[in-house]
């Protein structure tokens, strides 16, 4: 059997990468003889860190000067055209294309004719090559331009599975006239990576807050006050951090993206700026290059407010109570279903004296929240291991024992208890 992974692997963003890790560690356990090809982002990369197959989602082009030339004179037909040719070649062999988890079905800082053009050639491809394509514990929406809708929707009605890791993306997708009555409810496949082996330190007399910061400009990559939305989040969580100094806390940057260290050099910087460098001598910057970096990192904080999905992903795996500072509904509907929907705001209008306030009743309830985000963990790996079944049984059983693909797959929603 040869299954492929798609999505934006080796892009930089940890979430996404930790998603590929979780489902190669699921096909490793229960379909090892499958040969596996990813399609993505940085294949090298990929293929260096994984050890598995690796091709360049936007296809392979050759030719020189030349071939260049007429592209150009010919509006770049030529190459559209190739792409399209080379698309098709990678898919030759492939049983199946599984789209593990991240927030796929959104127009985050996208155009139409970016990321959801892309999905959109591969999934009608693949319907073409007759390849099945799961989309498992993936996201969906906002999707804020209606040519993006129609590429995401329509590339999403191609699949023979689909589960998503929250009741919005699901609803979302409903009332953009999408049928998900077939569809199924799981957590993120993220949840599913082993924990790396901590060394948690008890606290000493100061309390470590981890503050999550981002390289984030508003949602549309077009924002015409994209730089205001940056300056405005910069100054605030410099405020922020200044003041958690002051009270007698330690710091530890967190990140989860490698432009986010652009943000965390503009965060110190105006922390200078604001005659505050007695603070930095409380503030650490965490490594976040993955998320078994990222989980190390959150393991010396005892309290973390964050703003990326899978930030938040690891600090509940984790067990650590948390505030989000979230830039779209995935964050809210995520702490809502671990019982701490009371700890959230919008990155873009966060209140800092309702962010000092949030802190304050963490720590007031330090253990009973704790308590709560365990019995979250639970119900979320009890969930998890009926998709790992679900997939083997669906997906990964012999060939001839899957005719059940030749139509979208039935049964009840799943939730996560």
């Amino acid at each position: 059997m040869k299954i492929g992974l798609f999505g934006q692997f080796g892009s930089g963003n940890s979430g996404n990468d930790g998603s590929l890790e979780a489902m190669l560690n699921l096909l490793r356990e229960r379909c090892p003889e499958a040969e596996l090809l990813c399609i993505c982002s940085n294949p090298d990369l990929v293929r260096k860190k994984y050890g598995i197959l690796s091709v360049s989602l936007n296809g392979t082009i050759s030719g020189g000067p030349r071939a260049d030339r007429l592209n150009r004179m010919l509006g770049n037909m030529p190459h559209r055209l190739a792409r399209i040719s080379s698309l098709f070649k990678q898919l030759k062999g492939l049983d199946l294309i599984i789209i593990p988890g991240t927030g796929i079905l959104d127009d985050y800082q996208e155009t139409p004719w970016g990321w959801p053009f892309v999905i959109f050639r591969w999934c009608m491809a693949a319907r073409l090559r007759n390849v099945p394509v799961a989309f498992v514990s993936i996201g969906a929406g906002p999707i804020s331009h209606p040519l993006s809708r129609f590429f995401l929707k329509t590339a999403a009605q191609t699949a023979k599975y689909r589960s998503y890791r929250d009741d919005f993306s699901r609803r979302y997708l409903q009332d953009i006239g999408m049928n998900v009555e077939q569809d199924f409810r799981f957590p993120d496949i993220a949840f599913r990576l082993p924990t790396p082996k901590l060394s948690r330190i008890a606290s000493g007399p100061r309390r470590t807050v981890g503050v999550g910061v981002m390289h984030y400009r508003g949602w549309a990559k077009s924002s015409l006050n994209g730089k205001e939305i940056y300056q405005t989040y910069i100054g605030k969580l410099a405020e922020f951090v200044i003041w958690l100094a002051g009270e007698g806390y330690d710091i530890r940057l967190l990140t989860g993206d490698l432009r986010d260290q652009i943000a965390v050099h503009d965060l110190m910087k105006q922390i200078k700026d604001m005659e505050a460098q007695s603070a930095l001598e409380h503030v650490a910057v965490g490594l976040g290059e993955t998320l078994h970096d990222l989980m190390r990192e959150i393991d010396k904080t005892d309290v973390v407010i964050v703003s990326r999905y899978h930030n938040v992903v690891c600090s509940l795996k984790l067990g650590r109570p948390i505030i989000s500072l979230g830039y779209a509904q995935k964050n809210d509907n995520l702490l809502a279903e671990f019982s701490q929907s009371q700890y959230c705001q919008h990155i873009e209008t966060f209140d800092l004296d309702m962010l000092r306030l949030q802190l304050e009743q963490i720590l007031a309830n330090f253990d009973d929240i704790r308590k709560q985000i365990a019995d979250g963990n639970d119900r979320v790996q009890k969930s998890l291991a009926e998709q790992d079944d679900l997939l083997t049984e669906r997906l990964l059983a012999p060939r001839n024992a899957r005719r059940k693909l030749a139509s979208p797959i039935g049964g009840d929603s799943r939730a996560l208890g």
